[in-house]
């Protein structure tokens, strides 16, 4: 029998071949391999400095669509600890994960939301939309999960990870109250959020916004012509302005609506980039979690004729171009 390469490695994996040397008895520190950009932030303001964090996927990757490559599974298999998300936000990874979780050293943080605060997944049953670091007072649980993972992972800094979590928690209260005032400044009648693919949900409904993504949860899904011409007429009869692109989706459908509704006579202009799956560059204040909500918050609010200030919530926004 053939078995692909794979298949080998996830063999290989189970039976524990490819164990390695766990880089902490090199370091001292923790090592954290974290799968999205924003769990490893989470990792870093709570680890401080007793970790050392990776992070798979860098700025504009999807996490939908995105699969392990040889050096992430070498940077997992040596780890004291991969954090990962979970809610089949990692769909194309997620056999991976689960079989390092297996192993012990491999946790969802992202399944910490309660079941409760969760919204269904419109195409798999039993899932839930993956995308809650849109609203900061849902992203505290995942926070709380990585304060959990890593104290369980290192108990004798488990005073410092609760901490560094507090600390951590009180700014996302501060997020959370800013994205509050400032959107609240947003026109009820102008508070149509369109963009790529349907990542706003939680989004919406914690901030009173109507949410449409032209593609679904997923990016594996595919917008057709006619859902293409759904939204153009919705654009036009609405009277929306303004849409928004993604830094990790394609802008190809955003901009075939725009030239839609400009063919019925309806101007509609592209709003700002959003950060959707992903953050900003890496040592930018838009690499951080804080900075990706800040920047979404002021985009949005500021596009849809809100009143938002010019570099947001800290004066730390980069300068519009």
């Amino acid at each position: 029998m053939h078995l692909s390469r794979r298949q080998i490695v996830l063999g290989a994996l189970v039976a524990g071949t490819f164990a390695g040397t766990p880089l902490r008895a090199q370091s001292g520190r923790l090592s954290v391999v974290a799968t999205t950009g924003m769990i490893g932030d989470a990792a870093l303001r709570v680890g401080g400095d007793h970790v050392e964090v990776r992070s798979l996927m860098g700025a504009g990757v999807d996490p939908h669509s995105y699969r392990q490559t040889r050096t992430d599974i070498q940077a997992a298999l040596r780890a004291d600890i991969v954090l990962w998300h979970g809610l089949y936000l990692e769909a194309q990874m997620e056999e991976f994960l689960l079989k390092l979780g297996q192993r012990g050293t491999a946790v969802p943080v992202g399944e910490n939301v309660p079941r409760q605060e969760r919204i269904a997944h419109e195409d798999y049953v039993d899932k839930f939309d993956p995308h809650v670091w849109m609203v900061p007072q849902l992203w505290a649980y995942v926070v709380n999960g990585v304060r959990d993972a890593l104290s369980a992972a290192a108990p004798e800094r488990a005073q410092d990870f609760a901490a560094n979590a507090a600390a951590y928690q009180a700014e996302l209260t501060r997020l959370g109250e800013y994205a509050k005032t400032t959107l609240a400044t947003v026109p009820p009648s102008a508070r149509v959020l369109l963009s790529a693919h349907d990542a706003f949900g939680y989004f919406g409904a914690a901030f009173d916004f109507d949410v449409i993504g032209i593609q679904g949860i997923s990016t594996e899904s595919e917008a057709g012509l006619s859902r293409i011409r759904t939204l153009v007429d919705m654009l036009v009869e609405r009277d929306v302005q303004a849409v928004f692109v993604e830094t990790s989706v394609s802008d190809r459908n955003v901009r075939a609506l725009v030239e839609g509704a400009a063919a019925r006579g309806h101007a509609v202009r592209i709003g700002g980039e959003l950060f959707s799956d992903a953050m900003g560059e890496p040592g930018s204040y838009e690499g951080t979690y804080i900075g990706m909500i800040d920047h979404n918050v002021t985009t949005i609010a500021d596009a849809l004729g809100g009143r938002a200030p010019e570099r947001g919530m800290q004066g730390r926004l980069a300068a519009a171009s």
